[in-house]
């Protein structure tokens, strides 16, 4: 897909495209009458102090007739929109739920490898109140991808997602395949799950939302690129008519609703929602729906609390003990994040925020044990004694995989995932 994506860039720019790679889109552009008329990138440059270093420059301003906005699972600015618009409330969509994905890419020994071969997992080694599988993915060059994806709708705040992922790789199923093998690369991130029911009335004033900001993923598939591909051309041909004749954009909901995209999702659409109930329910309801039902059951069941409602109070349940890493199969979080590539400049502000920051202290510690210390598959957040001997948050940006879970699952939704100085972030090279 990354190769995918280079080639498109390439395409795109012999036909006059222009992209602008290291900007990141922090501000969202209205006109006198609350339309959306373009993006403004963040400030460069900046220190942490809120000075300005030698290299600052200014954002700048990219204005256009159209504005689509594509920035993938809990998209910034595809939030803001919603919320600013209510496109939720306008269709009566569910609110959106999120998994976190983790991942690794390794180099195996070719007599273990087989090009294209698939495994899918539900279930171990999370509790059977969680949601959740694994996949193994054997890509080209001896290269096997393998990963955990964990519902953030879970209720026990003792558990750590990248701790599961560690104990994942020790099943003999998928340890015998990557024994001896190599970690090339780590990363993470937010999947949406809420398939249609939670899809938002996708067109504003002045623009759409496309792709997995609109949450177009096929859960059972765990695939989106398909259908966030198509919307784009739906959005395109939208936007083609809006400009060149006289059409609304209301057409790219047209034409979404006539779509294979919510025709495929409307088959998968009690898959997730199903499992609210428990693992085996969850597959008992699936298999009827899938094998028997082929997705006409007239039932459409609902999603849950949303993810941060779910989390429940630590007194309500047991830590968890994690083995230790072996360094082998399964390793610490610093070693992980190194091979993750992220990169940020030291000395800039950073891009998570604390809306209140006495929560922390008085309400995620004491009620929840410090939730944020563990959904983190980066240690960006850690409690540590402050002069007076008391827990106090520390936030270290610098570590952030950019995969919003914290800016999801936080109890309170206290913290608010914003654009860091553009070309931060993890750099992904065969993910």
């Amino acid at each position: 897909l990354s190769q995918l994506v280079r080639w498109l860039g390439i395409k795109a720019e012999e036909l006059g495209v222009e992209i602008y790679p290291g900007f990141a889109a922090s501000e969202i552009l209205y006109d006198s009458n609350h339309k959306v008329v373009g993006i403004a990138t963040n400030d460069m440059g900046v220190a942490k102090d809120g000075s300005k270093r030698e290299t600052f420059q200014r954002g700048v301003e990219l204005k256009g007739r159209i504005t689509l906005l594509a920035e993938g699972c809990r998209g910034s600015l595809s939030q803001k929109i919603m919320g600013n618009y209510k496109l939720r409330e306008k269709v009566q969509a569910q609110h959106q739920t999120f998994a976190l994905g983790i991942k690794e890419v390794w180099e195996i020994d070719e007599s273990k490898h087989k090009p294209g071969s698939v495994l899918h997992t539900i279930g171990w080694p999370l509790d059977h109140k969680t949601y959740g599988g694994s996949f193994v993915y054997h890509m080209k060059d001896r290269q096997v991808s393998v990963g955990l994806v964990v519902a953030l709708d879970y209720h026990n705040p003792y558990l750590n997602p990248y701790e599961e992922f560690q104990k994942l790789k020790h099943h003999p199923a998928i340890k015998r395949i990557l024994e001896g093998g190599t970690v090339i690369q780590y990363g993470a991130r937010t999947l949406n799950e809420g398939g249609l029911q939670s899809i938002p009335y996708p067109v504003f004033p002045g623009g759409a939302i496309i792709g997995c900001s609109a949450g177009f993923l096929n859960v059972p598939k765990i695939k989106g690129t398909h259908t966030a591909m198509k919307s784009g051309m739906l959005a395109a041909e939208a936007t083609y008519g809006a400009l060149h004749e006289g059409a609304c954009m209301e057409l790219y909901w047209d034409k979404l609703q006539k779509s294979w995209i919510l025709d495929e999702l409307y088959r998968a659409r009690n898959f997730r929602p199903a499992f609210k109930y428990g693992l085996i329910p969850g597959l008992a309801f699936s298999a009827l729906e899938h094998y028997i039902l082929r997705g006409r059951s007239p039932l459409t069941l609902k999603h849950g609390k949303p993810d941060h409602e779910a989390t429940e109070p630590a007194s309500l349940h047991s830590p968890i003990q994690y083995p230790k890493s072996d360094g082998m199969l399964s390793f610490d979080v610093p070693t992980s994040l190194y091979r993750s590539n992220t990169n940020h400049v030291h000395d800039q502000p950073a891009h998570l925020h604390l809306r209140d920051p006495a929560i922390p202290k008085l309400v995620n510690l004491p009620h929840y044990a410090g939730p944020e210390s563990r959904y983190c598959p980066a240690r960006v957040y850690e409690y540590v004694q402050d002069d007076k001997g008391q827990p106090e948050l520390h936030i270290n940006a610098q570590n952030c995989l950019h995969c919003k879970a914290c800016d999801i699952k936080d109890p309170k939704q206290n913290i608010e995932w914003t654009v860091p100085e553009g070309g931060g972030g993890p750099g992904y090279l065969v993910m």
